[in-house]
């Protein structure tokens, strides 16, 4: 029995909703997301509450030009796509997750670090990005009953208690049902949640009274600005948005495995990146200057914008689109690649729906607990500590699969957990592994100590750049094909 034998479980290889393989290579008859499906990924991951506020917020914070904005985030959508389609690559090819992607350049065992420290970021957001949802909810039950909830048990309202659970259970039935139906979801969420933006530009257009253009021409113009003031901005806001993509560039085989092929991967990627930012930072720029005339200050965040129109209507469509857009992220951003690093610790163990529910498990806690004690702490940190050691893993994957292997991998080997080529003799890489912690301990450094705190915003291209030439320098000749 070969890793490819569909409806059998290889070694290192575990069953999903549907009674396919969810570790091992995905089959031809489930090669099935069109260049659409790929591009709703993009379109989901950046149509969420946290996304919007981060957008709209550019245009403000870093004191450059609109035009200088907009090209930063072109600029990052470009260099984003050219990462994932580096990523995606072996996962489009062999039809394999990043966990066994991994196994490559780590080892069999090692790449239970990598695929682990993924899965706490994504499990850990995953239980923050409900919470977020829920308050969409809450905000369409107050809308249509009229209901304040009444007192707060952990910070939380009975509607908003309510809400939360709605949300925690539907992204149960959604991942219960297997990855039809989160392609199903994302493609009907994507383009929905632009029909309602532009809804909501219509509005803030007519309560404008003709200013809007005005006031999106003064965020434009930047008259003060130096040329030294707006390309310090642009490569802080490529930074930022880099950044903001960090984990789904890892892991981006979790979904390019379902790929057609790789034309439908880089077309997707061409459509969804570049067009995704050009549209969806058009249409934040333009809620943001339309709240500006209309409300007499820059709001960034646009569940304050729909509260402050009075309007039961859109508040009722701007609930579901906010609920729709947090869903859909969280299943790209943080649901799958969560499953997947909880299911490679233990694959012939742990199936796909046992993953998915440890998942939700720490998402009710997680979540439950966000708004009255976790978002006291701040997580800033932590998160942006995890993000700096999962960069050099990119770096020394990269480098291994296209300079080391010329992008060939011995498919039956990556499954051998006995023997095989990639076991390392006992299942880690050495020589990854000292890679691995030179730029990890560099690139956390960049968020801690001070010395470095010129370089926080760049710390994700610093360790995956550090990393992969670390490993390219040791491994060099010793690398086993």
């Amino acid at each position: 029995m070969t890793a490819t034998d569909h409806g059998h479980v290889a070694p290192g290889g575990t069953m999903d909703a549907e009674g396919h393989n969810t570790l091992n290579p995905v089959g031809a008859d489930e090669k099935t997301w069109g260049w659409f499906a790929i591009f709703n990924i993009w379109a989901n991951d950046v149509q969420s509450l946290f996304g919007y506020s981060l957008v709209a917020s550019l245009f403000i914070s870093y004191g450059v030009g609109g035009w200088t904005a907009f090209a930063a985030l072109i600029a990052a959508g470009l260099f984003v796509m050219w990462m994932v389609n580096l990523s995606g690559a072996a996962g489009e090819k062999y039809g394999i997750p990043y966990p066994v992607f991994a196994r490559a350049s780590l080892g069999t065992q090692g790449a239970k670090l990598p695929a682990i420290l993924r899965a706490i970021v994504a499990v850990f957001w995953y239980g923050v990005q409900v919470y977020f949802a829920s308050t969409a909810v809450a905000l369409l039950i107050r809308s249509v009953t009229g209901l304040s909830g009444g007192a707060e048990i952990m910070g939380l309202t009975g509607v908003d208690w309510t809400a939360f659970l709605i949300v925690w259970a539907f992204h149960i039935v959604i991942f219960w049902r297997g990855m039809d139906w989160v392609e199903t979801f994302l493609n009907i969420a994507g383009p929905f949640v632009y029909v309602v933006m532009i809804g909501l530009v219509i509005v803030l257009w007519q309560r404008a009274d003709g200013q809007l253009l005005s006031a999106t021409a003064t965020i434009f113009a930047n008259p003060e600005g130096t040329f030294a003031t707006e390309f310090s901005g642009f490569i802080a806001i490529v930074g930022t948005m880099v950044a903001y993509f960090a984990a789904v560039m890892i892991n981006f085989s979790d979904f390019s495995r379902y790929a057609r092929d790789k034309k439908a991967m880089k077309l997707g990627n061409l459509a969804g990146l570049p067009f995704n930012m050009i549209l969806f930072s058009a249409l934040a720029l333009l809620t943001t200057a339309g709240a500006a005339v209309v409300f007499g200050e820059e709001i960034i965040n646009p569940t304050e914008i729909v509260e402050r129109t009075d309007s039961v209507l859109l508040g009722v469509i701007a609930a579901i689109t906010f609920f729709a857009a947090t869903v859909g992220i969280n299943l790209v951003a943080n649901f799958i690649p969560a499953v997947n690093g909880i299911a490679n610790l233990s694959p012939t163990r742990i199936s796909f729906r046992t993953a998915g529910l440890i998942t939700s498990g720490f998402a009710l806690v997680i979540g439950g607990f966000w708004n009255s004690f976790i978002s006291e702490f701040g997580i800033s940190g932590f998160v942006n500590t995890l993000g700096a050691t999962l960069a050099p893993i990119f770096g020394i994957m990269i480098v291994d699969y296209y300079w080391h292997r010329k992008q060939e991998l011995r498919l039956d080997d990556l499954y051998d957990t006995e023997g095989g080529v990639y076991r390392y003799g006992n299942g880690w890489n050495g020589t990854a592994v000292q890679a691995f912690g030179v730029a990890a301990i560099f690139s956390v450094a960049t968020v801690w100590v001070p010395w470095f705190a010129f370089l926080s915003g760049y710390n994700w291209v610093i360790g995956a750049l550090l990393g992969g030439a670390i490993y390219h320098v040791l491994a060099r000749g010793n690398v086993r094909v």
